[in-house]
């Protein structure tokens, strides 16, 4: 069966109840619960990944022991920890739904936790990629706001809805800080850097003449005096990235990840990064101690008289 609430084909239910099911379900998350079409279609096919596995168990009879063979057999297939456990949460979901208007008394996934995904380690630009990203020829408006965003973003560490969020009050230049507003509505101020404040004052001279009466207070705007969208801000960074002859994907977040694995190379203060990242615990900034490992090893390699491979002859 296909629907447009983002079903896929049910080629696992074996009958015209579980498919039901299934439709009421994403008819619920649709309508009641106002999942987007996107995030209804991801939940159809899981939920169809469940019918197609238990198909010769009806749905009331599925046990726990059943549940995690099923998680072991995808993960076998190739699929990892983030997957499974988006999909989980979409099975124990189903069951709850399937308990508050179907009668049904067990949800067999409940307890039962995906394989641990492989951490990432995040991508950082290096020094001289992060220096020449800030080498915008500043010949209009809109280079120079984008020179100012580009070294606010690299100096101060900001995530891009904390930028994107900020006035021109926010910006303090009789001590070179800035108010952030950042995860849980919480208020931190950061250090701003001597070529993020001169990048933010020519800004800040032309950003009035697109200002309008009724407008919005936001630092950064477009030509209509609208406050710029986390969308267009990525767009301009990868657009700026490629001019500018970086080769790899640029993107905001990637700036982030620079501050932070620059500073705690330049000072080891790993609390310092934790506070000017806005972190609530330290494990979250402690990933920026594998990047700082990464770039030790790679000094070590180049210059290292042992460390260098010796030439066959």
């Amino acid at each position: 069966m296909s629907d447009e609430s983002g079903g896929g084909k049910d080629r696992g239910a074996t009958d015209g109840v579980t498919r039901d099911l299934r439709a009421a379900y994403l008819a619920h998350l649709a309508n009641e619960r106002r999942l987007s079409p996107h995030t209804t279609l991801n939940y159809g096919r899981d939920i169809t990944a469940l019918l197609e596995l238990s198909r010769s168990t009806p749905l009331a009879q599925l046990q726990i022991h059943q549940v995690r063979r099923f998680v072991s057999q995808l993960h076998a297939r190739g699929l990892d920890g983030r997957s499974l456990a988006r999909m989980l949460s979409a099975w124990r979901g189903f069951f709850r739904y399937l308990a508050r208007d179907h009668g049904y008394t067990n949800n067999p996934c409940v307890g039962l936790r995906a394989p641990k995904a492989k951490k990432a380690l995040p991508e950082a630009l290096s020094p001289e990629e992060a220096a020449r990203l800030m080498e915008i020829p500043c010949d209009d408006a809109w280079s120079i706001r984008d020179k100012a965003i580009f070294e606010l973003f690299y100096s101060s560490g900001l995530r891009l809805s904390e930028l994107t969020g900020l006035a021109p009050a926010d910006i303090h230049f009789s001590d070179a800080t800035v108010q952030v507003t950042g995860k849980g509505s919480k208020t931190r101020i950061v250090p701003v850097g001597r070529h993020a404040i001169s990048a933010l004052n020519k800004w800040l001279a032309q950003r009035d003449a697109f200002i309008k009466v009724d407008g919005d207070n936001a630092l950064f705007v477009n030509r209509n005096g609208a406050r710029l969208s986390p969308r267009t801000i990525q767009n301009r960074v990868k657009s700026w990235a490629l001019k500018l002859g970086l080769d790899s994907d640029v993107y905001p977040h990637k700036l982030r990840h620079s501050f932070a694995s620059h500073v705690l190379q330049s000072s080891g203060d790993l609390r310092a990064v934790q506070e000017m990242l806005g972190h609530a615990s330290i494990s979250t900034t402690q990933v920026y101690t594998h990047l700082d490992f990464q770039y030790l090893a790679k000094a070590y390699d180049a210059a290292h008289p042992r460390a260098k491979r010796v030439r066959s002859a």
